[in-house]
């Protein structure tokens, strides 16, 4: 008795096993499909021309036009890219904010472009204003000049 309970737990696992095996697999034509789709991806004119690069920041200053925000150049240098207010405007829409938690993620920024051109900016930025990244201009400075005409920002110049 203790046999055919064993056996008929055994088969019946075994029974379930199968069903979600063939459930979850595709068919080998879906596979054949797939693997074309897969040479297909990878034919030229179907490589994507936008690109991206993430560099983790290491100061960003909110100022009356814009974000100025600090970065790393090579190991030693610092340098600095001015980011407007008004790219986050409907109609441009080249400035994206994301607030980061209170969790281990250091604040960075993700430059991207399209075609070898400035596409648009994703800032990662702590929530928290009291966080280290976050730093305070005096009320005297004056950049007003250094955001006038930005339309883009331009790694190449910088990292070489």
């Amino acid at each position: 008795m203790k046999v055919k309970i064993i056996l008929s737990s055994f088969l019946a696992g075994l029974l379930i096993f199968g069903c979600i095996m063939a459930l979850s697999g595709p068919s080998i034509a879906a596979q054949q499909n797939q693997q074309q789709s897969v040479e297909e991806r990878w034919d030229p004119a179907n490589i994507s021309r936008l690109y991206y690069i993430s560099i983790p920041i290491e100061k960003v200053y909110h100022y009356r036009l814009g974000y100025v925000v600090v970065f790393r150049q090579g190991l030693a240098d610092l340098t600095q890219v001015f980011v407007p207010y008004s790219w986050r405007n409907a109609e441009n829409r080249k400035l994206e904010l994301i607030q980061l938690g209170s969790g281990n993620i250091w604040p960075y920024m993700t430059v991207f472009y399209r075609e070898g051109e400035f596409y648009k900016v994703r800032l990662h930025l702590a929530r928290s204003l009291g966080h280290e990244t976050w730093g305070h201009l005096p009320s005297t400075a004056n950049l007003d000049s250094n955001f006038e005409g930005v339309e883009s920002i331009d790694l190449s110049r910088i990292t070489q």
